[in-house]
């Protein structure tokens, strides 16, 4: 008897141990892919809630992880800039890796110190998110051992439909903001995307860059400050998980009435903290963006 219950158990162990494996490095990028996966892969993610995907590392057993998964799916063009390294290790060691900012027709940055570089934040455009859908189901149902290819193909359907839904909900919010009250100032050069997408025009970032961890000049805030003045910008919209002293000192020499309107630009938070899921954070920014530049 004894026996038989220790053979079950390790059987049990073993079972869990050849469990296929999704290590996914940005917290956004692991939402969508644990909606498409469901229960076919245990979805690991590297980034914390409320991260900043320009500066979070990883521990040496979460780097020993990403070799050991059956795959790795990272954002790329240079965004998770202390992580990248350890997915080209595991691309190395033999590990399938999907970069999906690389695979969603990536824009590239026309203003500040980025210029000519990729653009990393994919996201604020649902209709490269939904292309994003596709790309991590056939990955996994092409590299997943184990995992059902009809059980994903139905969870990709169904979150994808969500996404669909998503961006015709963010069209028709956007739709009722005048053209001339259109104009974007973010923390960084985070919404270039979405102001495709949606028809806006980004005016300036506070930190002219692609990356967070750049610094603006005196003469980039003076610029920023003529160009906020010149297009009557009546908001900033910063990041909820970065400080804005620097939004809040261009409020202040700007001779126009300027909100600071915080977003969740690039990572989710905790449940119950207004962006658990891609699908809240969207919502939530889509909301205050109009909220923002609506006429008052």
């Amino acid at each position: 008897m004894c026996i038989a219950v220790l053979g079950a158990l390790s059987g049990c162990a073993e079972a869990e141990d050849t469990r296929p494996t999704v290590v996914v490095t940005t917290n956004i990028l692991g939402d969508v892919t644990r909606s498409v996966v469901g229960g076919q892969a245990d979805v690991k993610v590297l980034m914390k809630p409320n991260a900043d995907p320009h500066s979070f590392g990883v521990s040496a057993a979460e780097a020993a992880e990403m070799e050991g998964a059956d795959l790795v799916v990272y954002n790329g063009l240079g965004l998770e800039e202390n992580v990248l390294r350890h997915v080209t290790a595991a691309k190395e060691a033999g590990v399938p890796t999907l970069g999906v900012g690389a695979a969603v027709e990536p824009l590239r940055y026309k203003k500040g110190e980025s210029t000519g570089q990729a653009d990393p934040h994919f996201w604020t455009d649902p209709h490269r998110v939904r292309k994003a859908v596709d790309l991590i189901a056939e990955k996994v149902k092409e590299e997943v051992d184990g995992a059902d290819p009809r059980a994903i193909d139905r969870r990709e359907k169904a979150y994808g439909a969500e996404v669909d839904e998503l961006d015709a909900w963010m069209r028709k919010s956007f739709d009722a903001i005048p053209q001339d009250r259109r104009n974007l100032v973010t923390n960084h050069h985070v919404f270039g995307y979405m102001a495709e997408r949606f028809d806006f025009r980004i005016v300036g970032a506070v930190i002219p860059s692609g990356t967070t961890l750049a610094s603006p000049s005196a003469a980039d805030l003076e610029s920023l400050t003529g160009a906020i003045e010149d297009a009557e910008v009546p908001a900033i919209f910063v990041d909820s998980s970065q400080p804005d002293r620097l939004a809040r000192a261009l409020k202040r020499e700007s001779s126009v009435d300027v909100d600071v309107v915080p977003l969740f630009s690039e990572s989710l938070t905790e449940e119950g903290k207004g962006a658990a899921t891609y699908l809240q954070m969207m919502r939530s920014n889509t909301k205050a963006i109009a909220g923002g530049l609506a006429p008052s």
